[in-house]
Parts: structure tokens; sequence; C-alpha cells
């Protein structure tokens, strides 16, 4: 078992020793399930990337603001909020540090014979996947 606060106050002091202002640890590797701690300095960014399938971003100190279509939005300590699925960055603009939880594959489970095409579920081990939109 992880604490959340011990891995922000190891990700910070490592983040403050690293060139680049930033640090990460990925403490949780479940099947597709990931979960990292991202230390950033204020003024460090992650340069522009591609999202997973499915991925949140929780600010568990600090402020930040994701960057991406439309401008981005800014997340303050306590929020979470989607990661886009287009190319997006992440830049301080206090010392922060968050919580990303992605999921790396999304499986999606064949329609039965005769299913429509309307926007139902599929469950497949507990897990509701939508079908179509």
């Amino acid at each position: 078992m992880e604490n959340l606060d011990t891995l922000v106050r190891q990700q910070l002091d490592d983040a403050r020793a690293s060139a680049h202002g930033r640090s990460a640890h990925l403490f949780l590797h479940d099947g597709p399930l990931r979960q990292t701690v991202i230390a950033l300095l204020a003024g460090a960014e992650l340069d522009e990337h591609n999202a997973p399938p499915a991925a949140s971003l929780q600010v568990l100190r600090g402020r930040i603001r994701l960057t991406g279509p439309g401008g981005g939005q800014e997340l303050t300590a306590g929020q979470i909020g989607p990661v886009p699925h287009a190319r997006h960055g992440v830049q301080a603009l206090d010392d922060a540090a968050v919580l990303l939880t992605a999921v790396t594959e999304v499986r999606r489970q064949p329609r039965p014979a005769g299913a429509g095409a309307g926007t139902g579920t599929a469950t497949g081990a507990g897990t509701a996947v939508p079908t179509g939109g």
C-alpha cells in the first residue's frame, strides 16, 4: 500500500534535485491500469504528447495548466479532470504534484448477433464499455 503524501514529498524532492525540475514515479501497474505521481517545479513542463485511451489527472499539491485544444484549463489542489484525447501538455504554475491515472488499452467486446446500432454498453469482467454512439 502506497501513501500519497509520502510519494508527493519524495517526488517533489526528486524534482528539486533534477536539472529539468520534474520527477515521476509509477507506483501502480495492474494490467492496462497505471497510476503515477508526477512532480513539477513552478515553470517546469511536460511537452505535448499523445494521450492514452483513458486518463485523469488529479492535482495533489499546487497548481497546473493542462494545455491542449482550446488553450487548456487550470487545475488546483483537490481538483480532478479528464486528460484530453488530443495532444496535450502540462505546465506547473506553482510547485505541483499530480496523480495521473491512465488506462493503456480498452478492449471492446463484440456485439451479439442482431444487436442494434444504439448506444448501449457491453460488459466484460464487470466493467461497462460504451459500444457505439
